[in-house]
């Protein structure tokens, strides 16, 4: 430091490392699914819903529509959450707490159709390999459809309070800015990197889910600074609202799971009343089951952008290699880059505008 100006910076990482990785190779390919919500822990069930899409695609399952849709339904509620915690905390960097205050109440909204549907909220371990565990009920859809009817003009209000104020303008306008070439070079994906101007987004350029059914915009920004970052998200999250509006109106009839029984687990009232299907809760959460060999990369868009998994199988009964492509992780890099020059309180603003993670960071 010289004063309150920033002359350089080293970005430490490992303080929290848990081995996710390491942890993985040494657990049955159920059981890892609660080790991916540990990563970014504001949006777990895409995490959840990324490692199932892996297995699914090393095994070569073929997923029903209504799955489809209904996992697309989840992870934007998710995208919408994460979206709400990075930008009520900006606005908080500002001094903007009552922002934070008002939006917060609506990501426990989100929290209470994830305890619908799977009993958990923050570490929500939701849905299985092959699907969800049951169908939507209709309370389910009743919350989701409550949430778009509110939740719009929560985030006018918030819209309203921040993005024209002086104040948040000043802080966060020409702070903590990254070119898209830099951008680039480090490997930025997701909201940061749309708001450096580059339209790239996982969900358009290998659609999954069949996310190519759906009709929205990726948002994008011009200067990749602090400012355009809270900017990208907030439209996102108009985007997902969009994305939930034509799921629920285009939901397709058929099948929560695919027909994949060796490794999607039984129903619970099969499981405590006969044999057989407990025999096969037993097999498949215990990984007694091997899969095939081969190598596979699944990539989902997550909060805070690409989300990839790396597995190598051996044909075993768990992961002989799994790599976790955290955006986090590559963020962190040009945190030192971006805050050279500035001031020591815009660099905690630029922190909570990239959304840096520690769970993600130090998997």
């Amino acid at each position: 430091m010289n004063g309150e100006v920033i002359v350089d910076a080293q970005p430490p990482i490992g303080y929290i490392h848990r081995a996710f990785e390491k942890l993985a190779e040494n657990r049955p390919f159920y059981q890892i699914t609660t080790i991916t919500d540990r990563l970014n822990y504001c949006s777990s069930p895409i995490n959840n819903i990324g490692w199932h899409l892996t297995v699914e695609k090393l095994l070569g399952v073929k997923t029903p529509k209504r799955l489809d849709y209904l996992r697309v339904i989840i992870m934007e509620l998710a995208r919408i959450s994460d979206h709400i915690i990075c930008n009520s905390v900006v606005a908080v960097d500002t001094g903007a707490m009552t922002g934070f205050l008002y939006v917060f109440q609506w990501r426990e909204k989100i929290y209470e159709i994830y305890e619908e549907i799977c009993g958990a909220r923050l570490t929500t371990n939701i849905g299985r390999i092959g699907g969800f565990e049951r169908d939507f009920s209709q309370k389910v859809f009743d919350k989701i459809n409550n949430l778009l009817k509110e939740i719009p003009e929560a985030l006018k209000e918030f819209e309203k309070l921040v993005m024209r104020n002086r104040i948040f303008m000043d802080r966060t306008v020409n702070v903590g800015g990254i070119s898209a070439e830099r951008a680039l070079d480090y490997g930025f994906t997701g909201p940061n990197l749309r708001a450096a101007g580059v339209d790239y987004d996982v969900r358009v350029m290998t659609p999954y889910c069949s996310y190519e059914d759906f009709d929205f915009t990726i948002p994008i920004g011009s200067n990749g600074n602090t400012y355009d970052r809270f900017c990208v998200r907030q439209e996102e999250m108009w985007q997902s609202l969009s994305i939930i509006r034509q799921a629920l109106d285009k939901l397709p009839e058929g099948d929560f799971h695919a027909d994949v029984p060796e490794f999607y687990l039984p129903p619970k009232e099969d499981v405590y009343n006969s044999m057989e299907g407990l025999i096969w809760h037993f097999k498949i959460v215990m990984g007694e089951i091997n899969v095939p060999k081969g190598q596979v990369y699944q990539s989902v868009e997550g909060g805070n952008g690409e989300l990839g998994f790396y597995l190598v199988s051996d044909g075993g009964r768990q992961p002989y290699r799994l790599h976790f492509r955290r955006p986090c992780f590559i963020y962190y890099q040009a945190y030192p880059e971006m805050i050279k020059g500035s001031m020591l309180s815009d660099a905690i603003l630029t922190m909570s505008s990239m959304n840096v993670i520690a769970g993600e960071l130090d998997a």
